[in-house]
């Protein structure tokens, strides 16, 4: 969309943001960006780490008499209202004359009872914190909608963006096969060394000149001979699939397969990759949200953990014309890929924000638990046993994410609510964790996943 009438806005409102977990990764590049923003000022920021929260501000410009440490509501109303807050206490951060909470803790416990605070007192809510919404998504979305407030996904990260670029397609009457992104890192391939790197930061590069007999594409065999030469890079991990399980419950797109595909793939390869296997491709429905591995050359751009669609082309004649202009198509003609290779972070969240306090754009009553997000034991698991969410892909060590259509998920327990769990009772590898395998009992998130599931 055109942002203009936006940036020239002369109603004279303002986004007052308040942020939760806000001094590293996500937080940090939304704190960065916001002095830069036109309509929107950083009223405060929460963090167990108050000193952490002051250097970061510092850093990024701000000085030491505009910032205000409070305690307690007190001294947030004696504060001037000019100065940039910090608090210690998340809920604090709902008494300080906000417009937009932004949370990004990922923590479900702290991100829900946040949100609900903030929705019920008509305070719009910019949701980061993805493992959230895979559980609590469709009842807060319902809770905005009765408040009249805004319940948002955010730009920057890969869910809004595949949203948004779904959202394109549908008002143009495009029919989407397939829509996904691409998983975080990179496959690179020299073609004049024959040098590989997986390009995660852990990973040294390897000699591999047998990827020349892969590297051109000419069918799923190619797919084949790629994932058995890189099998040792390949893993389901679980952000990639809470993230398609965010997209599955706005548009009803559904799952893939229950591990998705993840095909190692250029992004020229697309258009006749997910497509349905009568066609060549590795589809066995339409519908669907799925992800690759970007492979590319040591010279080619990036795809940057972006997102695409890809859609039935309609009349042969005008998709024709496209072709001509570069557009990836299948090589039958009967499918293009429409892509954002793409996704800044918080630089992108403004966009979000603003939208959503001075446009009104963001809520989606219409979001239903479509998919579920769940785990299967990789290893036996005995009673006693602690799971706990961590590290930089959200995982839950012993457990393989797989993302289920609700209707075949039963009573599997929601991946994200099992962290800080113990279970009750021995899971053999290869079973999933079920709702009575943990004790969920006065876990508040767990009660909004049931009412999120008695929506209609």
């Amino acid at each position: 969309m055109d942002y203009t009438n936006l940036i020239n806005d002369k109603s004279g409102k303002k986004s007052r943001v308040g942020i939760i977990g806000a001094t590293r990764g996500y937080g940090y590049t939304l704190l960065a960006q916001i002095p830069h923003v036109k309509h929107m000022e950083l009223r405060v920021i929460s963090s167990r780490h108050t000193d952490e929260c002051i250097a970061v501000l510092e850093e990024i410009g701000y000085t030491k008499d505009q910032i205000v440490v409070c305690a307690n509501k007190e001294e947030i109303d004696k504060a001037p209202e000019n100065a940039v807050l910090v608090v210690s206490d998340y809920r604090l951060v709902m008494e300080c004359g906000i417009t937009a909470m932004v949370e990004c803790t990922g923590n479900t416990a702290i991100s829900s009872d946040a949100a609900l605070t903030a929705l019920r007192k008509g305070i719009n809510v910019y949701m980061v914190s993805k493992e959230t919404d895979s559980v609590c998504g469709p009842i807060l979305n319902k809770v905005a909608a009765e408040n009249n407030a805004i319940y948002s996904l955010v730009n920057g990260d890969q869910p809004r963006n595949l949203l948004d670029l779904y959202s394109w397609a549908m008002l143009l009457g495009l029919e989407v096969v397939a829509a996904g992104k691409s998983s975080e890192y990179d496959f690179v391939w020299d073609r004049e060394t024959g040098k590989f790197t997986y390009m995660d930061g852990t990973h040294e590069a390897e000699d591999l000149p047998e990827m020349k007999d892969c590297w051109l594409y000419e069918g799923t065999e190619t797919l084949e001979a790629r994932s058995k030469l890189l099998e040792k890079y390949r893993e389901v991990i679980s952000a990639d699939l809470c993230e398609m399980n965010l997209v599955s419950n706005v548009t009803g797109l559904v799952p893939a397969a229950p591990g998705l595909h993840y095909p190692i793939a250029k992004t020229s390869e697309l258009a006749n990759i997910f497509i349905p296997k009568e066609d060549g491709g590795i589809l066995d429905k339409t519908g669907v949200v799925d992800v690759f591995y970007n492979l590319r050359g040591a010279d080619e751009a990036s795809f940057c953990g972006g997102e695409f669609i890809i859609v039935r082309c309609e009349n042969e004649k005008m998709w024709d014309i496209l072709k001509g202009k570069g557009h990836v198509m299948s090589r039958n003609g009967k499918y293009c890929c429409i892509y954002l290779p793409y996704h800044y972070m918080g630089l992108e969240t403004p966009v979000s924000i603003l939208l959503g306090d001075l446009m009104g754009v963001g809520v989606h009553p219409e979001c239903r638990q479509v998919s579920v997000l769940s785990g299967v034991a990789q290893e036996d698991l005995p009673k006693g046993t602690e799971l706990w969410v961590h590290g930089h892909h959200h995982e839950i060590d012993g457990l393989t994410p797989q993302l289920l259509e609700r209707s075949s998920a039963g009573e599997l327990a929601p991946f994200y609510l099992l962290n800080g769990t113990k279970l009750l009772k021995d899971i053999k590898k290869g079973e999933p964790v079920t709702l009575d395998a943990v004790d969920l009992s006065g876990l508040g998130t767990y009660q909004l996943y049931l009412d999120g599931l008695k929506l209609d």
